[in-house]
């Protein structure tokens, strides 16, 4: 029958019970630290076989058990908590949860299920997935704090947004952090505007371009009617935002650099930017969010993953509406609807093949919406992806037409 030891996994510990068949051996709860780990190791090195391991997961907090399992070289299988639920609760009316009780039902249906076991991808897609939250992370981030800084600067010195009104940049976040109200910059000349600016940019800036920028402010302060006064909170936190802006922006060209660098070393970030509307950071994105492709037999599968596989429910005559799932990864989903944008955007870059059947979506006898036309364009970019790193190709319009007729 073979052994199984399931963990109820909890912030710190998990409770552990060792089974053989619908026999239970061993059961007890083990701290998420190396006396813990250790405890278990040599549990499980006491039986007469190597046992799977069974767990939910439970994002931070389960991550440990995962890192113990993979040093050690241990066959374990990872559950979805939704499919978890559904599994033991199966065959019983009764609501009944303990950190005990789960324990032993992971173990006690695990024969009865088809749990396929976690398959390891090489460390790099790893390192590319954390790069790329950490990415998203900081461009979250940044949205927040550009929207505090809009709040404080329209109070103190409103007309320094027009230095950053379609993009932030150093330089004006420099000016911005140096000058936050329009009585600072009156106090001073052009000229030692123009040095300071020169001085404490981390950018290389031209002499004329900061001279600009110098009289350009000049003209801004003289002309604004700043609802606090210069030693206000207010302006204060002008100067605070855009340090916090500026140390952002660095921080995420210089993830940037480390998520391209990183993503060269891979085949498939070529063959990704070979299709048009896909650059550097957006391959780099969308590997570090799918991972490794072959570890997925078909592009369903990576669908599912991805959650844009179709949802659908139908009883008796009734026969409701389809929809995606919306079960897999919400930021490979958000990254692959921004490339689909960028491809319609940027169709006049090159003849893609994506961009055609968006449209031809959109000009049925009964046209789609937009958002359905994007999610049905998401789904074939997916098998296009899925098809070109199977066979190491790059994208080619002619064939890709060929395909879909």
């Amino acid at each position: 029958m073979g052994y199984v030891i399931a963990l109820d996994i909890s912030m710190g510990k998990s409770y552990i019970v060792v089974y053989e068949g619908q026999t239970c051996l061993l059961e007890g709860e083990i701290l998420h630290n190396q006396f813990g780990f250790q405890t278990l190791l040599d549990e499980i090195q006491l039986l007469p076989e190597d046992p799977t391991l069974v767990f939910e997961s439970t994002g931070i907090y389960s991550k440990p058990v995962e890192t113990f399992c993979e040093r050690n070289q241990l066959r374990y299988t990872v559950l979805n908590p939704l499919e978890a639920k559904k599994q033991l609760e199966k065959g019983t009316l009764r609501s009944w949860k303990t950190d005990k009780h789960d324990a032993h039902r992971l173990a006690q249906t695990h024969q009865d299920n088809h749990r396929p076991e976690k398959v390891q991808q090489p460390d790099i897609y790893n390192d590319l997935r954390d790069l790329s939250r950490f990415y998203q992370e900081v461009e979250v981030e940044i949205k927040r704090i550009r929207m505090y800084l809009h709040n404080a600067i329209q109070l103190s010195f409103p007309e320094l947004e027009q230095f950053f009104s379609s993009r932030v940049t150093p330089y004006a976040l420099t000016l911005i952090e140096l000058f936050p109200h329009p009585e600072l910059v009156l106090q001073s000349s052009s000229t030692i505007i123009k040095n300071r600016l020169i001085k404490s940019t981390s950018k290389k800036i031209s002499e004329n371009r900061a001279k600009e920028k110098a009289h350009q402010i000049i003209e801004y302060a003289r002309n604004s009617y700043p609802a606090v006064s210069s030693s206000s909170i207010q302006t204060q936190k002008v100067r605070y935002y855009a340090r916090q802006l500026l140390h952002l922006l660095e921080e995420k060209e210089q993830l940037t650099h480390q998520m391209i660098k990183k993503s060269e070393k891979l085949s498939e970030f070529e063959l990704l930017k070979s299709l048009p509307g896909i650059g550097g950071i957006s391959a780099a994105l969308l590997i570090g969010e799918i991972g490794d492709l072959s570890r997925f037999s078909n592009h369903k599968k990576v669908n599912a993953f991805i959650g844009i596989d179709i949802r659908r429910y139908q009883s008796g005559k009734y026969a409701g509406q389809d929809h995606i799932n919306k079960r897999g990864n919400p930021k490979g989903r958000k990254i692959l609807y921004l490339i689909i944008r960028n491809m319609i955007r940027q169709q006049k870059s090159g003849p893609n093949h994506i961009v055609d059947y968006y449209y031809k979506l959109k000009k049925q006898p009964i046209p789609k919406k937009d958002k359905v036309a994007v999610v049905a364009c998401m789904n074939k970019l997916l098998k296009c992806i899925y098809s070109m790193a199977r066979n190491n190709t790059k994208y080619d319009y002619s064939y890709a037409v060929s395909m879909d007729q």
